[in-house]
């Protein structure tokens, strides 16, 4: 523990050039005297460090001093990805070293490069989740990220849509994704691979058994054609719409990408509307996505969409008359 405590403080003070020992101690969360021990340890093992006197004072180490002590451990290695996720890092319970990893990789780089990495830091932030919706909470994803990382196979309760909705699943994790803020594990299982959001594990159990992963598994890959394949499961029918030139006008402000797309690339009519044609996931789910744009949306087919949609109208208007 003081070990790492000390190659810190020599990281730190390479890096940033001068601290006092009060912000020494604050940055590694000791006390003043432990921090007054470890310097002093510093300079019996031979580190050519030093306190500048005054109020503009604190420790600084010789000019042109550079340690070669920035070898990353395994776990520093695995949070490299993360560092630029501060969220995702805590999720997995790598807060601390992601920490350490950034610091040994500022210490590692030229004093212009160092400046660099930290305006990129410091000008650039990433937010995964979806505007108006919060970051799940999955207090199982450091159990599972632990499991694929070390090859092992989980025991799951998983809660799904179907019936039974609650179904106990051994898992042989191979990677995970995180998309528009929900993470999703993608785990070989007796029925062949399959997806899981993590969110959705009620209770995990963790085993020693290691499995063996097929030669050549490319996650990235395999992930894009499981979007594809459910896309093609989701949408099980078309609907042909007429899109007033109201609507066409503010498209730019419209938070539906698919009906976004399929407007830019139809040939406007006379009056400036559009007749477009998008996939569905069934008569129920498009009657509800198109009710919120009122009649600047005219569904034409399928008919049963249109008696879905005027079905609801004649609810809303008993229930609001």
């Amino acid at each position: 523990m003081r070990s790492s405590r000390l190659l810190s403080i020599l990281l730190l003070l390479q890096t940033r050039r001068q601290l006092t020992a009060r912000e020494l101690a604050d940055e590694l969360e000791v006390s003043l005297r432990t921090i007054y021990r470890d310097v002093e340890a510093l300079a019996a093992a031979g580190v050519p460090v030093y306190a500048d006197q005054g109020r503009a004072g604190g420790y600084r180490l010789v000019e042109g001093y550079r340690t070669r002590l920035t070898g990353l451990t395994e776990q520093e290695a695995a949070a490299l990805f993360l560092v630029g996720l501060p969220g995702a890092a805590a999720a997995f319970g790598l807060t601390a070293e992601t920490s350490g990893a950034e610091l040994k990789l500022l210490a590692a780089l030229a004093p212009d490069q160092r400046d660099r990495a930290g305006r990129l830091k410091n000008r650039f932030h990433l937010d995964l989740p979806a505007w108006y919706q919060d970051a799940e909470n999955s207090p199982h994803l450091a159990a599972v990220a632990d499991a694929v990382l070390h090859d092992r196979r989980i025991t799951v309760l998983y809660r799904r849509w179907e019936e039974p909705r609650e179904v106990e699943r051994v898992l042989a994790p191979y990677g995970l994704v995180l998309k528009n803020g929900s993470w999703y594990v993608v785990a070989a299982t007796a029925n062949g691979m399959r997806t899981y959001r993590v969110s959705n594990i009620l209770e995990l159990t963790p085993t020693e058994e290691e499995f063996e992963r097929t030669e050549g598994f490319d996650l990235s890959r395999y992930w894009q054609e499981h979007l594809d394949q459910f896309d093609q499961v989701r949408f099980t029918a078309y609907a042909v719409l007429r899109v007033s030139a109201r609507l066409v006008g503010r498209m730019h402000d419209v938070s539906f990408p698919q009906l976004v797309k399929a407007v830019a690339a139809a040939e406007p009519a006379e009056d400036g509307s559009v007749t477009v044609t998008l996939p569905i996931e069934s008569v129920p789910n498009a009657a509800a996505a198109f009710c919120r744009f009122g009649d600047a949306v005219e569904v034409l087919e399928p008919p049963e969409l249109r008696t879905e949609l005027a079905r609801l109208g004649r609810t809303l208007s008993d229930l609001y008359s």
